[in-house]
């Protein structure tokens, strides 16, 4: 029996991989929103797969609890995949994890010696220095009343179905053997290699993976600004022929969608990770140059775009920005790079700007509400304006690239 606790896009996707492999599935979220929203079998975000298995497990194998007491009673392993939001400071914020956990604990019997896994991306050490502390501090004694250990979620938005459900490693920071045997049995149907590690090292391997990829895409974006000062450059070209070398495209990873230049990276785990990573470094009496810049250069892309934008547009001139989403199939509008594109064309005083994505239009302006205009169809995007401004590189707008033809195209995702 397994509890996940929070549902959002890595808890509902886990809850209903567990599902899917045989397991008995407790969840809860405190959003009564979402839950009911679940509960009546509709997703509260977008994620290709995902209503088929909803629709497949929900009061079968996979249950909704009206309360966290409910959803961890007879649960063996509780799951924490609560949001872990960066803080003023740059630092994860635990407060929904605690808080979870003063719940749980209010909840549970030291004899019933459950499994505590934290999913929440948290920085190294956390569960050494702060969760275990804290969950100590409440009179339960770790490795012995309560077994703790994190499990961190390698998920891709837009794939994460395909992502849990095919893994291609899974990794298990812990220091006893009783949540080794019983995660080994959890994860036995997944036919992957299983990493048991450090807690720190389970932590850590998240973030080298994250931090990894949020520098390659700075890197790509610093040399595409390098590019466009020198002048003469065909940067498309450039990135093209450089992804020809043959180490891209060995197993297990073919890495060239993350070194290619863009208008920066966005969405809730690079960013918030990466600003988590330097505040523990800095913890730790470490200043973290390098991860410093990859987010001062992420913030110096997009004011570079709008320099080059506005250095040739007229500001009364119509502007049309294609793509609101952070990245392509997906609806995930949380620190996407088309809000300060936008933000920043509206404050070099263009108004008159339409805006078009597939799927993430009405979150967009309702998280947003910026004073744009919004188009129902790429087709009716394009026809309004001249200028042309690629935010996000959805297929949709390769697929039907002859609509910009004779068009002032700004492809800020190079891929047309």
């Amino acid at each position: 029996m397994i509890a996940v606790v929070g549902l959002g896009f890595v808890g509902l996707t886990t809850a209903l991989g567990f599902c899917e492999k045989g397991n008995q599935v407790f969840g809860y979220d405190i959003n009564s929103e979402k839950a009911a929203l679940i509960s009546n079998k509709k997703l509260p975000f977008f994620e290709d797969g995902l209503q088929e298995v909803l629709e497949k497990h929900l009061g079968n194998n996979f249950k909704l609890a009206s309360s966290i007491e409910n959803a961890v009673k007879d649960a063996q392993v509780i799951i924490l995949c609560v949001g872990t939001p960066s803080d003023a400071n740059g630092k994860a914020d635990l407060k929904y994890i605690k808080s979870a956990i003063d719940k749980i604990l209010s909840t549970i019997d030291k004899k019933d010696k459950k499994i505590l896994i934290t999913k929440s991306t948290i920085p190294p050490s956390t569960t050494a220095k702060e969760i275990i502390p804290y969950i100590e501090k409440k009179g339960f004694k770790a490795g012995k009343d309560i077994f703790v250990a994190n499990n961190p979620e390698f998920l891709r938005e837009g794939h994460a179905w395909d992502d849990f459900i095919n893994p291609d490693r899974i990794v298990i920071g812990t220091d006893d053997e009783y949540t080794k045997s019983i995660m080994t049995e959890i994860y036995k149907n997944f036919n992957v290699p299983i990493h048991f590690v450090s807690l720190n090292t389970g932590e850590f391997i998240k973030y080298l993976s994250n931090t990894f990829l949020a520098t390659l895409i700075s890197y790509s974006n610093e040399m595409s600004i390098i590019a466009d000062h020198i002048g003469g450059i065909d940067v498309k070209s450039a990135f093209k022929i450089f992804h020809e070398d043959k180490r891209w495209y060995g197993n297990p990873a073919n890495m060239q969608t993350y070194a290619y230049p863009g208008c920066g990276f966005g969405g809730y785990c690079l960013p918030k990770d990466t600003q988590a990573i330097v505040a523990k470094a800095e913890e730790y009496g470490y200043d973290s140059k390098i991860l410093k810049n990859v987010l001062k250069v992420n913030s110096e892309i997009k004011p570079h775009w709008i320099s080059k934008i506005s250095a040739d547009i007229n500001k009364t001139d119509a502007i049309t920005v294609l793509g609101l989403s952070f990245k392509p199939e997906s609806d995930d509008v949380r620190q996407t790079p088309a809000y300060e594109i936008i933000n920043l064309l509206l404050k070099s005083g263009f108004k008159n700007i339409i805006a078009y994505d597939p799927l993430a239009n009405e979150l967009f302006d309702k998280i947003y509400n910026l004073p744009i205009k919004y188009a129902n169809t790429l087709e009716d995007a394009i026809k309004v304006s001249d200028t042309i401004v690629i935010a996000t590189g959805w297929k949709e707008f390769i697929k039907n690239k002859n609509l910009f033809k004779n068009k002032n195209v700004y492809d800020l995702r190079y891929i047309l």
